[in-house]
């Protein structure tokens, strides 16, 4: 198991440099120019100066990626040219806000996703089937801003239920925490239930075939037991390995949802970053991203071998 452990690392560790190329050179392609952005009407030339000088924004490109880099060696991300604030703060005080968007999303994906392909997988071939695909098709297929945009003129507009956006923290209130985040997690769910869906009817489709489920029908247990106790707890372990999987990718997709219900989190600081051409905060957001992202494929890659031992040989 260490072994594939240290297998494991040694692929994360080059991905998650070569990402931080990747950004870090694509960044360099947005139009405009940091510093006279900053200076705004004014373009005293002494200033802008001396902000290429701060920021080594004269450096050639490999070395500014090495000032950058060497920085995050050290545990600093850089400085906010924006807020004039620590990257790292700024992530400390957003990463909260979309880690529990992401959460609340997740709990949205299994609380339909895994049921609907359970009885997706029992009644195949019927119209409960036939319906849980459909629906499932749709979740996939329909924008999460169209849907956020729908769901704000349907509950806040015509109904007046829940906020249009922003953001309560729960220490504060915890009901007008739920009623902001609601619809969020609703529309971030959304398409994560349709994958589980998919993903939950064929694990559950492979177990309900094998011998010993057959076996335990032979014997008169009765279809709800067979269901829960021993065909759903065999399946559930593909389910698991998509839902930290998935996980990831909810922080990283939550940009556009944030921006729609203007909730502060990881996804429109970034966004914001970007309109201000803050690099050091999209690059910090983005390894942040990144560097989680690469964590949850391993946690799933290590728990995958961990129950079956075959792919410790993969």
């Amino acid at each position: 198991m260490l072994r594939f452990l240290a297998r494991r690392l040694a692929l994360a560790v080059p991905t998650l440099i070569l990402a931080s190329m990747i950004i870090f050179a694509l960044q360099q392609l947005l139009p405009g120019d940091v510093a006279t952005a900053l200076t705004g009407e004014e373009r005293d030339p002494q200033v802008i100066a001396f902000i290429r000088e701060k920021y080594h924004l004269d450096e050639p490109l490999p070395v500014r990626y090495a000032y950058w880099a060497g920085g995050v060696l050290r545990g600093d991300l850089g400085e906010s040219i924006r807020l004039q604030k620590p990257v790292s703060e700024l992530i400390i005080e957003k990463l909260p806000v979309t880690l529990e968007l992401a959460c609340l999303a997740m709990l949205v994906a299994l609380a339909i996703g895994v049921p609907m392909g359970v009885l997706s997988a029992v009644k195949r071939g019927q119209a409960a089937d036939t319906i849980a695909n459909g629906v499932a098709l749709w979740g996939l297929s329909v924008p999460n801003f169209w849907l956020g945009i729908l769901l704000i003129l349907l509950f806040s507009v015509e109904l007046g239920w829940l906020p249009a956006s922003g953001y309560v923290s729960p220490f504060e209130s915890l009901s007008e925490n739920l009623a902001a985040m609601v619809m969020p997690a609703f529309v971030l769910g959304n398409a994560i239930a349709a994958v589980m869906m998919r993903h939950t009817r064929a694990a559950m489709l492979g177990v309900l075939g094998s011998d010993y489920v057959r076996t335990a029908r032979a014997k008169g247990v009765s279809p709800l037991r067979v269901t829960l106790r021993h065909a759903l707890p065999n399946a559930a372990i593909p389910i698991i390995t998509l839902g930290a999987l998935e996980f990831g990718q909810l922080l990283s997709g939550a940009v556009l949802t944030e921006q729609v219900f203007s909730v502060p989190g990881f996804g429109k600081l970034m966004v914001d970053a970007v309109f201000n051409r803050d690099f050091a905060t999209v690059q910090g957001v983005v390894i942040c991203t990144a560097a989680t992202y690469i964590a949850l494929n391993l946690a799933a890659d290590l728990l995958s071998a961990a129950v079956n031992p075959k792919l410790r040989r993969a």
